[in-house]
């Protein structure tokens, strides 16, 4: 919703049909109900694939990859097995000059590095630009401290 609030044109793509439905009435809810967002429910891998062959190009990326789910055939997806060859094909549809690629991830265990170390493989010698990486957390409003709920990795061109 922040990229539309900026003006991005968006291509939200998500296999999980109530997903796509939860992230239409956030637009709702925040006023985007008109910007240009295209709304899809497919397999994201299929999807990429898709634009790669028909030679589209985007110049920022947001992923939140599940921990693990089922496609509609049975095929199995694990992010510890699964993640990289994805950030690996998603790096084919980014522009010559892209702005950001931007992971989240709330699996448990999975250390911020990790994703700046797929980023810094991935993208950086193409692109160039660097990295940042976090631990993502919901503050406590009676202590001040951030209850831990997953990871992300950055990259941003310079």
């Amino acid at each position: 919703m922040a990229c539309a609030a900026a003006g991005a044109k968006v291509c939200h793509v998500d296999a999980a049909k109530g997903m796509v439905a939860w992230g239409k009435e956030n637009a709702r809810s925040s006023g985007l109900e008109d910007a240009p967002v295209r709304w899809i429910v497919d397999d994201c891998a299929k999807f990429v694939e898709r634009e790669i062959r028909r030679g589209h190009r985007y110049d920022v990326i947001i992923m939140d990859p599940p921990s693990y789910g089922r496609g509609p055939g049975g095929e199995v997806w694990k992010l510890e097995e699964n993640l990289y060859s994805f950030v690996e094909l998603t790096t084919r549809v980014l522009s010559d000059r892209p702005l950001f690629v931007l992971i989240n991830s709330y699996t448990t265990g999975l250390a911020p590095s990790v994703l700046g170390y797929l980023l810094d493989v991935l993208v950086t010698p193409k692109h160039g630009g660097h990295t940042e990486c976090a631990e993502l957390g919901l503050r406590v409003t009676e202590t001040g401290l951030a209850l831990p709920c997953g990871s992300t990795g950055r990259w941003i061109c310079d």
